[in-house]
């Protein structure tokens, strides 16, 4: 563990992501996984860096009302292009249909996290964003990649970490902000959550 992070409080994280529980781990914190049981929202007139900082939010605040001596971690993924926003897809037909518009182009993931302790009516809210490249897919190699990964789960029906190469060219950014959850900015906020 990072020494600068042994004063924080018992931290549960607020998510059922499998993703995020493994990059969690990689920051060789202890933690509790709790996950919110609450409706994501979506709302055109916001954008998504607003949208993930929102969910991210009720996500932490539905967590810490059960555990208000913890440091509860909410985040929220979205892809974006232009003004369209990619959540997770609802069939493979809408996954198909999301690569198909992602393909040959540069895209943004961004992530919202907020750190919430209710106990000492402390918080912090804030997002990252990572540029991604895919390669130019035609249907066959849409269908190739759906084939091997399961995109149900996932916003802009991808994981990076499974077969990303045989879809994305280029990543300009955090890498583990793709995946789920920026380890170097979370780790920066955790120094600073510890130092105040």
């Amino acid at each position: 563990m990072r020494a600068a992070l042994k004063g924080l409080p018992p931290l549960v994280l607020a998510s059922a992501s499998p993703r995020r529980v493994d990059l969690l781990r990689q920051l060789k914190l202890e933690f509790r996984v709790v996950p919110a049981d609450i409706t994501e929202l979506h709302h055109a007139e916001m954008t998504a860096r607003e949208l993930c900082q929102l969910n991210a939010y009720r996500k932490a605040r539905a967590v810490a009302k059960r555990f208000p001596d913890a440091l509860v971690l909410g985040a929220d993924t979205l892809v974006y292009l232009e003004t369209r926003l990619f959540g997770k897809p609802g069939t493979l037909d809408e996954a198909f249909e999301m690569l198909e518009r992602l393909q040959g182009r540069t895209h943004q993931v961004v992530t919202g996290i907020c750190l919430i302790h209710l106990r000492h009516h402390r918080q912090a809210v804030f997002a990252e964003s990572t540029a991604v490249t895919f390669r130019p897919l035609d249907a066959t190699r849409i269908r190739h990649y759906l084939s091997a990964v399961h995109p149900l789960d996932k916003a802009g029906a991808y994981a990076i970490q499974q077969k990303g190469d045989l879809i994305v060219r280029k990543v300009a950014g955090s890498y583990t902000n793709v995946v789920g959850l920026p380890l170097e900015r979370l780790a920066a906020e955790l120094e600073r959550w510890v130092e105040a």
